[in-house]
């Protein structure tokens, strides 16, 4: 496994500590050098965690180029705009994501992240 490695280089190139990731994270220091040495493997979420600590992307805890991996398989990013220009939604959908996302870019993010987690909550709940 090359996780704990990875991490460790990363941590030491930005110059942080164990200590440092440890207050960025919530992650106890003893369980960042478990993980570092390759005693424990971490979950989805923790990694995303150490990824935010780091203050890089995650994908990069996994690639080890300098440049974005090639993501060929994924369709194009697409914005409300092009979709309602395009009328690939009814009339009335292309209003309410127009509106929608009118009324997201006003809000705090504090306020943004609540309606998220409501929505992940929903989701779950389905």
């Amino acid at each position: 496994m090359f996780i704990g490695a990875r991490i460790r280089k990363l941590r030491q190139d930005k110059g942080l500590s164990q200590g440092d990731i440890e207050a960025r994270t919530g992650l106890l220091r003893c369980y960042i050098s478990r993980v570092e040495h390759d005693h424990t493997v971490p979950s989805l979420e923790t990694m995303e965690r150490f990824a935010a600590g780091l203050d890089i992307p995650l994908y990069q805890l996994f690639y080890r180029g300098d440049e974005v991996p090639p993501t060929n398989n994924l369709t194009p990013r697409v914005t409300v705009e092009e979709l309602a220009e395009e009328g690939v939604a009814p009339q009335l959908e292309d209003g309410l994501l127009m509106n929608l996302k009118i009324m997201l870019s006003r809000l705090r993010e504090t306020d943004r992240d609540v309606l998220l987690n409501l929505a992940k909550a929903l989701a779950v709940a389905k």
